[in-house]
């Protein structure tokens, strides 16, 4: 297929890198810039999210942590309005 295409100067310049680095036509690392930007990714490609133990004291209850946080807050905001007085 022939079409045109308007390219904007730093993805001429990316196509030009690309050109001489691999010894590509305009058109074939022009091809593969798409070919390689439409094709599927892989989510679990390999990458991992390391993890750590955090320390946590078992008896604090994580699963009530929101409430847990606003109590705090609200403590926070009672303590702030009696020193005003």
């Amino acid at each position: 297929m022939r079409t045109t295409v308007t390219l904007d100067p730093d993805v001429v310049a990316l196509l030009d890198k690309v050109m001489s680095e691999r010894r590509l036509s305009f058109k074939e690392a022009l091809n593969d810039a798409i070919r390689r930007g439409l094709a599927p990714t892989h989510a679990t490609s390999g990458f991992r999210t390391p993890t750590f133990r955090l320390g946590l004291d078992p008896g604090v209850p994580l699963e009530k942590a929101l409430r847990l946080a606003g109590e705090l807050e609200d403590d926070e905001l009672a303590r702030r309005l009696a020193a005003r007085k």
